[in-house]
């Protein structure tokens, strides 16, 4: 098992299954060393699309679960993209996309459950630049919507 692998198993997590294409995109693009990941949405493991608004249908910390399993699935489109975590050498970009009413301001608590769960699982090389913003709506109605750019060995 590699040093990510026993990291994840250590912290309980299992990868999902990388779920299809749903559009005319590529799950990631690799150019050079960096690898961007496109917009991913949140399954809850137990195949639930999380969908409605934060801020109505979800609290602030339900939707960071719902960015967390977004993280899930970045993590196993990675492992897809290179063979191994381990070859994840930088965390570069994150882009948060929060699904709320127009009275919710709490972006950056919610998108905080993907930025940890990478924090968590790469250490320093999983800490990045990012933006956490709100939405009027999402594809599909789903609570949160994340993109992260890699750099990877």
């Amino acid at each position: 098992m590699t040093t990510i692998g026993r990291r994840l198993a250590e912290l309980g997590y299992t990868l999902p299954a990388v779920f299809p294409r749903m559009g005319s995109y590529e799950l990631f693009v690799r150019v050079g060393n960096l690898l961007y990941l496109s917009g991913a949405a949140p399954k809850a493991p137990n195949g639930e699309w999380m969908i409605g608004k934060v801020g109505r249908e979800f609290s602030a910390e339900e939707a960071y679960e719902h960015a967390r399993y977004v993280g899930l699935q970045h993590l196993a489109v990675l492992k897809e993209a290179v063979g191994e975590l381990d070859r994840v050498k930088r965390v570069i970009k994150v882009l948060g996309m929060v699904n709320a009413v127009p009275e919710f301001t709490q972006y950056t608590q919610v998108i905080n459950g993907y930025s940890d769960l990478l924090i968590q699982v790469f250490g320093e090389a999983g800490k990045h630049a990012r933006s956490a913003v709100g939405m009027a709506g999402l594809p599909g109605n789903v609570s949160v919507e994340v993109e992260v750019i890699v750099e990877v060995i």
